[in-house]
């Protein structure tokens, strides 16, 4: 049986978050344009920097900071982040990214990874389209990044219009 194209396409970005340095969580990171892969990335630090790899040792982890929180305590730069500065814009221009990631304590993939606020505004801001995230199984979700547009989580919850105050 051969595999689907979604899938074809996780299978790689599993294998790229592989070069991952991160103790706590590695992603891998694709963008793929007309059937082509443009790009790659994975998590690890700023090029000649030491990565928490080979200090043994996570700065996060250490602070006891939550997932999803300070991520400019992170020394590692995010696979997205990766995969979109190594791309030319105008191969990202409709895009899709797709993203596995991998827990590096369990081993275990992540079930229904996602991308930081930050990353996501560089996916918005290259231009691409659609990101396709792996679940477990062969299971994935399409995300549409247009979505992130419309629903912005950069800004806050609009207060409830009060009743009253009209003509009756």
């Amino acid at each position: 049986m051969r595999v689907d194209k979604q899938n074809y396409y996780l299978d790689i970005a599993e294998t790229v978050l592989e070069r991952g340095t991160c103790l706590r969580r590695n992603y891998g990171a694709i963008i793929v344009q007309n059937d082509e892969i443009v790009s790659t990335g994975y998590s690890g630090a700023p090029r000649g920097r030491k990565n928490c790899l080979n200090l043994n040792f996570c700065a996060r982890e250490q602070l006891k900071i939550p997932q999803g929180q300070r991520y400019e305590l992170c020394r590692s730069v995010h696979a997205e982040a990766n995969a979109i500065i190594s791309a030319p814009r105008q191969e990202m221009l409709g895009a899709t990214l797709y993203l596995a990631g991998r827990d590096m304590k369990t081993g275990q993939i992540l079930e229904n990874p996602e991308s930081c606020a930050m990353c996501r505004r560089l996916i918005i801001n290259a231009g691409i389209a659609t990101v396709v995230t792996r679940s477990s199984g062969g299971r994935y979700t399409v995300t549409d990044v247009s979505d992130w547009i419309t629903n912005d989580d950069s800004l806050p919850p609009l207060p409830e219009p009060s009743g009253g105050g009209g003509q009756e």
